[in-house]
């Protein structure tokens, strides 16, 4: 681990928390470009966890070099300081010893063009591990969270707060959905059984089933056959909520990356029912594509077109939708378990912006659905503001719209709709409310 491969490896994360902290940027879209040039499966994965830990828990790890520095590191030094992060989270997220974390952290200050820094590398790492991380009594750093946030779910969820503040740091469990058409969950329960995975059936999706150790897609069986996708639980509860039939014409307004675009057209064939499936982003649409055609579901009722969803006179060609499944645009609070660069990327300020474009959606597409057509909004947040405000404002001012029971399956109630929080049944934190046109 002390090699200079080991250092090297250590250096890129760093790079990687320089890019996602320092720049703004995604660490999907940082990973998706570094992991790649990664030659060895062993490597990626450790790469990949010491990004996903040193971000859980950033503002923990900044808080104990905070006591124990005695000034912060210079701005130029700023890849030293993400090299501390990756360091504290070798020795404390991923639990590694430290003979095979310091050295080669210490060692990848060099790799990082600061030499000089080496010696305050090696000795912050090794008082961490030798002694416990200084801890605070503000339960937004001891959890890791922003102060805004953590004022903004206790606000929400009083009761639940503290569980959602700790469910947030912990790995998610890998979901997966069966094609129905080509293959049954027992059958991929068996094959996973045989291939030594433990997977368990999910009692609320009859087409899906629950890895909680994750791998690599290449390493599932019927990947390559196109019978099987990974989505979330909570995902896949959305288009359980629309319901599309197999002669509906449904709109999927908003459908990168495209989970729920090949689940609706998984629903409508072999019928006569025909899906529009609309993105603003034309590179994120493009993986709808791909998403379509490697599960073969690219056929000729499947239209995927680049445009705006809330200026639907651009694209829409006056014939009414049976069925609009609107995942809005959200904060994406119920989604920081797989994504933990949210906590660092969201901003109180972000919260009203979002909520006058969730509205501009709602408002422009209730036209577009023909009476007694379904409209499902959902986000993939958990703050009231973009979920249950936002329905119980949109019914205020739709007379012809009204708002369908939902039932357990979809979480607790909230208003009009029905909310889950991040982990309950191991799924990801997700809002739905099915929205009926007047005949």
């Amino acid at each position: 681990m002390n090699s200079p491969a080991g250092s090297a490896l250590r250096a890129r994360a760093a790079r990687v928390l320089a890019a996602v902290l320092g720049e703004g940027r995604s660490l999907k879209a940082v990973l998706g470009s570094v992991l790649p040039s990664v030659p060895d499966s062993r490597d990626r994965a450790l790469l990949e966890a010491i990004c996903f830990g040193a971000l859980r828990h950033r503002r923990r790890y900044e808080f104990a070099l905070s006591q124990w520095l005695a000034k912060p590191l210079a701005a130029r030094d700023y890849p030293v300081h993400c090299l501390l992060l990756v360091g504290l989270a070798q020795l404390d997220a991923l639990g590694l010893p430290a003979h095979a974390a310091v050295g080669a952290t210490a060692e990848a200050t060099r790799d990082l063009g600061r030499p000089p820094l080496v010696g305050l590398v090696n000795a912050l790492l090794r008082r961490a591990s030798r002694e416990p991380l200084p801890v605070s009594s503000d339960p937004a750093i001891a959890t890791s969270h922003p102060d805004w946030l953590v004022q903004r779910l206790a606000a929400d969820w009083p009761d639940d707060v503290a569980a959602m503040l700790e469910t947030n740091n912990r790995p998610a469990p890998m979901w997966l959905r069966v094609n129905p058409g080509q293959l049954g969950i027992d059958r991929l329960l068996r094959s996973l059984r045989e291939d030594g995975l433990v997977a368990s059936p999910s009692p609320l999706l009859v087409n899906a089933a629950r890895l909680d150790d994750p791998i690599p897609v290449d390493r599932l069986p019927f990947w390559h056959t196109g019978a099987l996708s990974v989505q979330d639980g909570a995902a896949q509860l959305a288009v359980l909520a629309l319901d599309p039939k197999p002669d509906d014409r449904v709109l999927d307004a908003c459908a990168a990356p495209g989970g729920k675009t090949t689940q609706i057209a998984e629903r409508l064939f072999p019928g006569e029912g025909e899906l529009l499936a609309l993105d603003i982003d034309e590179r994120r649409l493009g993986r709808v594509v791909e998403y379509l055609e490697r599960l073969g579901l690219d056929y000729p009722r499947v239209h995927v077109q680049v445009a705006d969803a809330g200026t639907p006179d651009a694209w829409w060609d006056g014939k009414p939708f049976n069925a609009i499944l609107l995942d809005a645009p959200c904060s994406a609070t119920g989604i920081i378990r797989r994504q933990p660069d949210i906590k660092w990327h969201r901003r109180a300020a972000d919260i009203p912006a979002l909520v006058a474009h969730q509205a501009r959606l709602l408002d422009a597409l209730w036209p577009l659905l023909a009476p007694g057509g379904r409209l499902l909004y959902a986000t993939c947040s958990v703050l009231r503001d973009e979920n249950e405000r936002q329905v119980d404002a949109f019914l205020a001012r739709t007379p012809d719209a009204a708002a369908l029971p939902l039932d357990e399956r979809f979480g607790r109630a909230s208003g009009a709709g029905r909310q889950r929080l991040p982990g309950e049944d191991g799924m990801d934190g997700f809002f739905y409310a099915l929205l009926l046109k007047a005949a």
